[in-house]
C-alpha cells in the first residue's frame, strides 16, 4: 500500500528536480570587434565620413579600432575618432573614445590611433613603440566583457615591405609592455604586412588565431584607390581564450562612386571560452 504522504512529497519535489536539470547554462560571452584604417583626411573626407559611419554602424561592434586618425586645427578638423564616436553614439549605445598620438597633447595637429568602446572600461594605457624613430604607437583598453576583463590593443606598424625586423621589434615591445595578469588579449589594427610576413611570426603563430583565416579574402587594401591586393589589416585573438566565429569586410562597395577609405574595414565576432 502506497503511503499517501510519501506520494505527495514525491510529487512536490519533482518540479524542483526538473528545474535543476533544465536550468539554462551561462550564455556565451561574445565580443564583436572592428578594425578600420580611416585614411585620415585624404580624398573627400566630407563625402567619406557618412559612409564610414554607416559601414561601422552596420557591424554593431562592441569595440572599434581606428588607425590614421587625425585632428588638425589648421584645417578646422576635429578629432576624427571623436566625430565617429559621437555619430555612432547618437544611434544608441554610447561609445567611449581613447586616442593616442606621438604628437604631444595640446599640439594643433595630432595623428594616431583610437579605440571606441561601448563596453565598460576598466583601464586604458598607451605606448610609443620601439624603435621610436618609426613613430608608432599601441593603445590598450581593458574592458569588462560580462564580468571578465579583456584587453583590446590597437596598433599600426611600419609600412615598408622590407621592414620585417622593425615590425618584429614593434610587436615584441608591444607584448612586453602589456600586463602579465592573464587577461585575455585581442590585438588588431593595420599591420602593413600579410600574415606570412616574418615580422608577424609571434602573432601568426601558436599563441594567437586570426579572425580572418589566410586565403579567405584577397585584400583589405582598396584596389580602387590604386593599392595592390594585400591583406594587411588583422584581428588576432589569443587561442586559449577565444574562438573566432565569423568575419566580414566593411566598406568594400562604393556609394555613388565613393568608398569610406582606401582600406576595407574588418569586423569579427569572437567568443570567450
Amino acid at each position: 500500500m502506497i503511503d499517501r504522504r510519501m506520494l505527495l512529497a514525491g510529487l512536490a519535489a519533482a518540479p524542483l528536480a526538473a528545474c535543476a536539470t533544465t536550468a539554462p547554462s551561462t550564455p556565451p560571452r561574445r565580443l564583436k570587434v572592428v578594425t578600420f584604417n580611416i585614411w585620415h583626411n585624404q580624398g573627400d573626407w566630407a563625402a567619406r565620413r557618412p559612409l564610414l559611419i554607416e559601414a561601422i554602424r552596420a557591424a554593431d561592434a562592441d569595440v572599434i579600432a581606428l588607425q590614421e586618425v587625425l585632428e588638425d586645427a589648421a584645417v578646422n578638423l576635429p578629432n576624427q575618432a571623436r566625430t565617429l564616436a559621437d555619430a555612432l553614439s547618437g544611434a544608441g549605445g554610447g561609445y567611449e573614445m581613447h586616442f593616442v598620438s606621438t604628437d604631444p597633447e595640446g599640439a594643433p595637429r595630432r595623428y594616431g590611433n583610437a579605440i571606441l568602446t561601448r563596453l565598460p572600461v576598466l583601464a586604458h594605457d598607451s605606448r610609443k613603440l620601439e624603435p621610436l624613430d618609426d613613430y608608432r604607437t599601441a593603445l590598450r583598453v581593458r574592458v569588462d566583457l560580462g564580468g571578465r576583463p579583456v584587453d583590446i590593443v590597437d596598433t599600426h606598424l611600419a609600412w615598408q615591405q622590407d621592414a620585417q625586423a622593425v615590425r618584429a621589434r614593434q610587436i615584441a615591445d608591444l607584448l612586453d609592455w602589456l600586463p602579465q595578469d592573464g587577461a585575455p588579449l585581442v590585438v588588431m589594427g593595420d599591420f602593413n604586412a600579410v600574415q606570412e610576413d616574418a615580422g608577424l611570426n609571434v602573432l601568426a603563430g601558436d599563441r594567437f588565431i586570426s579572425a580572418m583565416p589566410r586565403g579567405s579574402v584577397p585584400t583589405t587594401l582598396n584596389p580602387a584607390k590604386g593599392h595592390p591586393q594585400r591583406v594587411i589589416d588583422h584581428i588576432f585573438a589569443e587561442r586559449a581564450a577565444f574562438t573566432a566565429d565569423g568575419w566580414t569586410l566593411l566598406g568594400a562597395q562604393p556609394t555613388q562612386g565613393e568608398y569610406p577609405s582606401d582600406h576595407f574595414g574588418v569586423a569579427a565576432t569572437l567568443t570567450l571560452r
